[in-house]
């Protein structure tokens, strides 16, 4: 197994709330997210968008605001997680979507141990 600083960055994006802002039945691009993951994408970090509308909602809302090409994949939330470490212990960094266009994907390589 490699270390995990010769790992690349992996990061996954939700859609409602995050990217996309729904008022009644206007939905209207999160543009600080949007413009983040641009960002995360062109400085060379594994993108995945997941929500809990499930996969071809997250891929419609990511082609929706012109994503589509940032993700790797486009995945449902998770009901149920089968692993051999707990979440508490993975190196797992959460950012409130405020909160992660300020911080620089450097920042976030080496928060996660990448």
């Amino acid at each position: 197994m490699r270390e995990p600083s010769e790992l690349p960055l992996v990061v996954f994006v939700d859609v409602d709330d995050t990217l996309i802002r729904s008022f009644g039945s206007k939905r209207i691009a999160m543009s600080h997210a949007v413009e983040r993951v641009r960002q995360l994408h062109a400085d060379g970090v594994q993108l995945y968008c997941w929500s809990s509308g499930g996969g071809d909602y997250a891929r419609e809302s990511a082609r929706e605001v012109g994503l589509e090409g940032c993700f790797l994949g486009f995945l449902p939330k998770p009901h149920v997680l089968i692993d051999d470490v707990l979440v508490e212990r993975w190196p797992l960094v959460e950012l409130h979507p405020n909160e992660a266009a300020s911080v620089a994907t450097d920042d976030l390589r080496a928060r996660a141990g990448r």
